[in-house]
């Protein structure tokens, strides 16, 4: 989601079954080292710097939704008169609902999406072609928008019983291009229905049916203050800061989970499963997989004031189900940097050896038993010793 304000502006089913059993428990908890005894986990904290979306830990949740327990989503579906729906709306939805279990896996249980889907076309006053969807849309064309569209559903949807609203197109309307998040700007009058101010919304575009369920769990985390991690500058390589490893960089990546960063910082991991070494010396610490919830997911070396270096396990998970490119990835985090702009930056492992057969190489390769990174100049050093099935086992040290 880009800045749609400069930052002057800024003041069910349960998912069930064996899978979500697999991911919530730890299958090698019994293989972890004890934890070491490291600094205060508060110290590897970082405080973001430029009043809106970045990476730091402390979110302003009077401007963005808690990212745990039942979110009420209020689903409608739009057409035009220029784009008349001629399918129904049970079809469309069925792109973006897969992504309520997405997100519960995702967040380790910890985040249900109640989706209610208000199955009827309401008719948008304007065009299609009229309501400016194009990149660089600004917060008020996208306001008026949602205004437009609510106001279209509000006959019949009771918004008061909602805390978001997703807004649904006809899959005929090519204008409404693209999938961007909505996040109300306090001090103005915002979006109102049904005696209920709308803070958060996600208006999808013609792009859902590209990036399917992942791309609720990328416009979602938005409205939770999570930042772009893909370039926004035009004529480079929109994804050459994290690659595929974060669903708010490239959401169709081959390892699209949240970075571990991202889950500590949201609630989803607590702080008695990240070591923190903030001061000189050295820990040895077991990590399990952010793909599966139980363990230690990270290990923290603080550098300065906004900057630190993550360390975690990965197993990223092709469409074929196949457990590919495993590893510990190490990454950059810099509070200071804003959205679009790299405040995540993914150290690549080069390994010299081909993934396994099936699996196409990824960018920004995670690093494999045997391997280290080191940033003299920052002090730190950080190198793989072992690895199993289910994690690896680093060694940070801060010089």
């Amino acid at each position: 989601m880009r800045r749609f304000r400069t930052p002057s502006a800024i003041r069910c089913t349960v998912f069930s079954g064996l899978i979500a059993t697999l991911l919530l428990l730890l299958p090698g908890a019994s293989t972890a080292t004890a934890r070491p005894t490291a600094d205060s986990v508060s110290s590897c904290a970082l405080r973001g710097t430029t009043g809106w979306t970045d990476e730091g830990h402390d979110i302003d949740h009077s401007v963005f939704q808690r990212a745990r327990g039942t979110i009420r989503v209020a689903m409608i579906f739009v057409d035009f008169s220029d784009a008349p729906a001629t399918e129904t709306p049970a079809s469309d939805a069925a792109r973006i609902t897969p992504g309520a279990d997405w997100l519960w896996k995702a967040s380790y249980g910890k985040t249900w999406l109640a989706i209610t889907q208000h199955q009827k076309w309401a008719r948008m006053p304007r065009k299609s072609t009229e309501y400016g969807f194009a990149r660089g849309l600004t917060h008020e064309t996208h306001e008026a928008y949602i205004k437009d569209a609510v106001a279209a559903a509000d006959p019949w949807v009771n918004f008061s019983a909602y805390d978001m609203v997703y807004v649904v197109p006809t899959r005929n309307a090519a204008a409404i291009s693209f999938t961007p998040a909505y996040v109300y700007d306090p001090g103005t009058a915002g979006v109102v229905a049904d005696g209920n101010r709308l803070e958060w919304a996600v208006t999808f575009g013609q792009d859902m049916w590209h990036w399917g369920p992942a791309l609720v769990g990328h416009e979602t985390a938005h409205t939770f203050g999570l930042p772009d991690l893909y370039a926004f500058d035009a004529g480079a390589d929109a994804h050459r800061f994290v690659g595929g490893w974060d669903v708010m960089g490239l959401v169709g990546g081959a390892g699209p989970q949240y970075f571990a960063w991202h889950s500590w910082k949201l609630g989803w991991t607590a702080d008695s499963q990240v070591v923190c070494r903030a001061s000189k010396g050295s820990d040895t610490v077991y990590l399990t997989a952010v793909e599966y919830g139980s363990g230690t997911k990270m290990a923290v070396v603080r550098t300065g004031p906004t900057t630190a270096y993550v360390v975690e396990s990965r197993r990223a998970i092709q469409a074929d189900s196949r457990l590919c490119s495993t590893g510990a990835l190490i990454y950059k985090i810099d509070t200071s940097v804003v959205t679009g702009q790299g405040p995540v930056r993914v150290m690549d492992a080069k390994p010299t050896a081909a993934p396994a057969a099936g699996c196409r190489p990824l960018d920004d390769a995670p690093f494999w038993a045997g391997q280290s990174f080191t940033d003299a100049a920052a002090g730190v050093r950080i190198e793989v010793l072992s690895a199993d099935g289910y994690g690896e086992t680093v060694r940070v040290t801060k010089s």
